[in-house]
């Protein structure tokens, strides 16, 4: 399960209660500010991310599992292509390819067949951590918002974002999220509610305009 839910994987320090003292007050102000500038950050970040209709690009992944003592390593390359999904494959330790939309997660063979496919519902965090990240890198601010509170910090050129789940449900699988980027997504974390983590750094990102046949075909049945 836990290479499942780092597929998924491929995401608002917004609202804190301040007093009615004169403190309060300037508190209140300083953190509307923080607040403003925060959003407004996000914004061009998300922005920024979304001019790129697709992107194919390098990945490491590292998996730290508390059922593991060494950390799992693999690379690959990826396509996320906004309206499709994402095609991982998977070249070191072992050859895999896997197709990640919405409705879930599909393994497939090295003649294109869908193999093994797991629902979104069947695969912890899958759905919401798809959501978002297709959201995000299309511009969407809502649906971010509605799933996690944001914190950015840097500026559109070189950013950090660090998520946490705003619904309970949501939260008993992931603790957090934390993206840095500049043009491109750099790294991405992911840390579940166990403890687990998973980190995929992506290097030599490019952005596409369409897809080749064969990945047009493998993300045509999402």
């Amino acid at each position: 399960m836990g290479t499942l839910n780092l597929r998924a994987a491929l995401t608002a320090a917004l609202l804190v209660a301040a007093s009615g003292s004169p403190f309060g007050a300037v508190q209140a102000a300083t953190q509307a500010q923080a607040q403003n500038g925060n959003a407004a950050l996000v914004s061009q970040v998300a922005a920024r991310l979304a001019q790129a209709k697709g992107v194919r690009a390098q990945f490491t992944q590292t998996q730290t599992l508390s059922a593991m003592k060494q950390p799992l390593v693999s690379t690959g390359t990826l396509v996320f292509f906004r309206e499709r999904g994402v095609i991982w494959r998977v070249d070191t330790p072992y050859k895999a390819t896997y197709v990640i939309g919405d409705a879930g997660v599909s393994e497939v063979d090295a003649n294109g067949k869908r193999i093994n496919t797991k629902s979104a519902q069947g695969v912890r965090g899958v759905a919401q951590v798809s959501k978002m990240m297709r959201a995000m890198l299309g511009g969407d601010l809502s649906a971010l918002y509605s799933q996690f509170d944001v914190d950015a910090q840097g500026t559109p050129s070189q950013w950090r974002l660090d998520l946490k789940p705003n619904q309970p449900q949501l939260a008993q699988s992931i603790k957090g999220l934390q993206m840095t980027g500049g043009e491109f997504l750099q790294t991405l974390r992911i840390t579940l509610a166990n403890g687990d983590v998973t980190q995929i750094d992506f290097a030599k990102s490019e952005a596409i305009t369409d897809l080749a046949p064969g990945e047009r075909s493998l993300l045509g049945a999402q």
